[in-house]
Formats: structure tokens, C-alpha cells, sequence
């Protein structure tokens, strides 16, 4: 899911689009302001087998746009593979055991369901009993595509990306995204996902929202990059204001924001003191910043550097 700061102008995505011989992507029928054109749902491979990567929110018109594709296809899902529990991505799960119950779910973690966004996920509904576990470095294989999965915790704790060996791809969930920049729960360990992932191949990205990414490695450079900018900013932010004036408790993230987004509409700057609360926690753990009484004000703790 997308973060909600600034982005270039989405470019409409049609429902279905062949992206490769091997990949189909399949929009989830859910566009909006975190979702971009809707979720990513990608069908894999090239004979009579398919594997299915995540099944949308849930919207009955994905359900039938991929009946009727695999249909034209004239092929079946061997397997359907979810990269995280959130909503957007798990909530045709039971759409998809409604149509054929022996269709096999894998997911990492597969209890880890607490829903998302008020769309709370019920585990009755889907059938945990019928969703099978992911374990770092497992292979998925059709004609004409093997997949590997690979842990990349960061955007959630169980977040797995897939390598397609045919293509040198990887469908990157929602840690890296065709627009944009994504969210994560914990940003120290998102990075370390992202240098990992960095590592795994050469070619495209196939994204959890937007467009395919044409230079998958390059964009995670982008990304990378992007954080250790903003992190810099946070740290110079709470330097200056503290060469300049007494800076008594420390600093709130919003009270950054206001710094460091100067010219980005107030109605950003919420989501972006939760990046900025990030960037303090991350700073934290390395022993660079601290707070006052336990409290939500920042400082430097390396006050002899300025």
C-alpha cells in the first residue's frame, strides 16, 4: 500500500494486461488514494497450470475478470501465494475458495490475519485450516515460471517477495511500488529488506500497486536512497534547532514536519509526522536521538557535535 505523501499523476491501468509470456496482471477492482490504480493480482505461467500472486480486496469484479482470463487461457490455478495479510491483498481469499475449495493458499504466517483499514479479515470466513505456510526460500513451480519466495519484512512482519527465475523478476509486494513510495510498521528493518531484495535480481519489478517498474534494482537504489535523505533532513532539523535556541524537552514529529515540509499541503503533513516517528525510532535504537520522561519530544543526544 502506498504512502500517501505526493506522487506523479497515476496513469490509468487497464483491467487485464499481458505483461510478459509469463505474466498476467489482474487488477483487484479497488483504485483509490492508498491503492493507487487498485491491487496488483498477477497470474503466472505459461501452460495449463497458473499460480496466482494475492487476490485483491475482495470486489466481485476481480473474481470474474480472472475466471474469465483463465478461461481464455484455457488453464487452472495450481496455487494461489499472498505476500502479506493486509485487506487489499488476502480479501478474495474466500471468493477464491468459494469458486474451487481445492485450490491451495499459501501465506507466511498464516494465522496472522488481524485485518486492516476497519475491513477486519475473519479467519472462519477464509478457512485457515485451508491456507498452507511460506518458508524463506520455498519454490513454487508451473510451466514456464518458477517462483521463489523470500522474507522481506519491513511494509509487514510477514511480507514475502517472489523471484521469477525465467524472467530475473521480482513481484515486490508492497515494499517497493510502481508509484511512489510505500509504508512500513518498522523502518530500520524495511531497509534491510530492501537491500536484500536489491540483491535478487536484475530485472523488472512487478509491483503491489502502479505500473510494472522497468529497473527493478535501480528503483530500490531510489528508494534506499529517499530514506537516508529524509533521515538526514530529521537529524539537521533537530541539530539546527538546537544550535540556534534553547531547545528545553526536544522536538514533536509534528513540529519537524513543519520544518521539513515546508510548501507540502497541512493535509500531508499527518501521514508524514508518521514517517518522521520512524525516522526517530530507527535513530533511536542507533543511539542518536532520545526522549524526555518517556514522552513524544526529540533531541540529539550527541549534543557536542554541534
Amino acid at each position: 500500500m502506498s504512502s500517501s505523501a505526493a506522487k506523479p499523476p497515476i496513469i490509468p491501468l487497464p483491467e487485464v494486461t499481458r505483461l510478459s509470456p509469463a505474466v498476467i496482471r489482474i487488477l483487484g477492482g479497488n483504485p483509490g488514494k492508498f491503492t493507487l490504480q487498485g491491487t496488483n493480482t498477477y497470474l503466472v505461467g505459461t501452460g495449463p497450470q497458473r499460480l496466482l500472486i494475492d487476490s485483491g480486496a475482495g470486489e466481485r469484479s476481480w473474481i470474474s475478470a480472472l475466471q474469465r482470463t483463465l478461461a481464455e487461457e484455457k488453464a487452472h490455478l495450481s496455487a494461489a501465494i499472498i505476500t502479506h495479510w493486509h485487506h487489499d491483498h488476502t480479501g478474495g481469499i474466500r471468493h477464491l475458495l468459494d469458486w474451487n475449495s481445492n485450490i491451495k493458499v499459501y501465506k507466511n504466517q498464516p494465522t496472522y490475519l488481524p485485518g486492516h483499514h476497519g475491513s477486519p479479515v475473519s479467519l472462519e470466513q477464509i478457512g485457515t485450516e485451508t491456507l498452507l505456510p511460506i518458508e524463506d526460500g520455498q519454490e513454487f513451480s508451473v510451466e514456464g515460471a518458477t517462483l521463489k519466495a523470500v522474507h522481506t519484512p519491513g511494509h509487514t512482519v510477514d511480507h514475502m517477495v517472489l523471484h521469477l527465475a525465467e524472467e530475473d523478476a521480482l513481484f515486490t509486494g508492497d515494499n517497493v511500488l510502481g508509484h511512489g513510495t510505500a509504508v512500513y510498521e518498522d523502518l530500520g528493518t524495511y531497509l534491510d529488506s530492501l537491500e536484500r531484495m536489491r540483491g535478487l535480481f536484475k530485472g523488472k519489478g512487478y509491483p503491489g500497486h502502479g505500473p510494472v517498474v522497468e529497473d527493478g534494482p535501480a528503483k530500490i537504489v531510489e528508494y534506499i536512497r529517499h530514506r537516508q535523505q529524509r533521515e538526514e533532513q530529521v537529524i539537521e532539523t533537530l541539530r539546527a534547532f538546537t544550535a540556534k535556541e534553547d531547545d528545553g524537552d526536544g522536538w514533536t514529529p509534528m513540529e519537524l514536519v513543519k520544518i521539513i515540509y515546508q510548501g507540502v499541503p497541512e493535509t500531508l503533513h499527518i501521514p508524514a509526522a508518521g514517517g518522521v516517528t520512524q525516522i526517530l525510532h530507527k535513530l533511536r535504537k542507533e543511539g542518536k536521538v532520545t526522549t524526555a520522561g518517556g514522552g513524544d519530544r526529540w533531541r540529539l543526544i550527541d549534543r557536542s557535535a554541534l
